[in-house]
């Protein structure tokens, strides 16, 4: 019951804000200028009737091409697409908009969310599904490259801290998907793919929560391998990279008996 006068309050709310902008028959009531139909954009999309929006910020690129409410017009069209979770169709707009204005005064705010809606568009982790690091990595590879791209450009923006916290989450993920494919490997004694993968793991996300095993890993599939060079550099590795590990010890011995 509560959940239900909830929505309606909610309808409500869109409602009397659409009407404002909106007839009844759903036609746009466009004001008298290029601000008048931006401000009025912006409400219906604060409130959530995107369709609304959509049609004044169009409008306005339409009508008033050479205002200044035109730019801003086309990164809050690329919102739009955001706040309905079209997170390919965002990221396409943002990056328009990044191509089209790119000494704007946002443009830091449509590269960060260029990024953004690439992590978005990743998959997640759902129930009866497979993890995340079992699928395609497209997206979050994009998303790392770009967020990599919006901090070298824009390291003094004030979207820097948030970028350089989800870089870590998507660096994280691509760790996470390395180790799975690197474990599918070794569990079945392939012990060139495996050791390939733990290298790449080691060497591409330093300091991950997998290093350690890694590094151990891919020492043993270099003895199979009758890489011995491979296997020292990589135990000489963590040791010294992780010297309060219990395996210490025994990853010391196992190092002796290889020179």
């Amino acid at each position: 019951m509560l959940r239900a006068l909830a929505f309606a309050a909610a309808l409500l709310t869109i409602a009397g804000c659409a009407g404002k902008h909106v007839t009844l028959g759903g036609s746009a009531k466009f004001g008298k200028t290029a601000e008048d139909d931006y401000k009025a954009g912006m409400d219906l999309l604060e409130d959530g009737a995107f369709p609304e929006a959509e049609k004044f910020f169009r409008n306005v690129k339409t009508k008033y091409p050479f205002s200044k409410y035109a730019a801003l017009s086309d990164l809050r069209l690329a919102d739009v697409k955001y706040e309905q979770k079209l997170w390919a169709e965002a990221a396409e707009a943002y990056g328009e908009f990044v191509r089209l204005h790119p000494t704007h005064e946002e443009v830091d705010y449509a590269e960060f969310r260029t990024a953004l809606s690439h992590l978005e568009e990743a998959p997640g982790d759902f129930v009866f599904f497979p993890h995340s690091y079992e699928k395609d990595q497209r997206q979050v590879v994009a998303a790392v490259n770009a967020f990599r791209s919006f901090l070298e450009k824009h390291p003094g923006s004030k979207y820097a801290p948030d970028a350089k916290k989800l870089l870590e989450i998507a660096n994280g993920r691509l760790a996470d998907h390395e180790w799975y494919v690197a474990e599918y490997y070794f569990k079945r004694r392939k012990w060139a793919g495996a050791a390939g993968r733990y290298q790449t793991l080691v060497d591409r996300f330093p300091g991950s929560k997998h290093e350690p095993e890694a590094l151990l890993k891919l020492a043993e599939s270099c003895v199979k391998l009758d890489e011995k060079h491979r296997a020292r550099t990589a135990l000489q590795k963590f040791i010294v990279s992780h010297p309060q590990d219990p395996r210490r010890a025994s990853a010391e011995a196992q190092l002796a008996k290889l020179r």
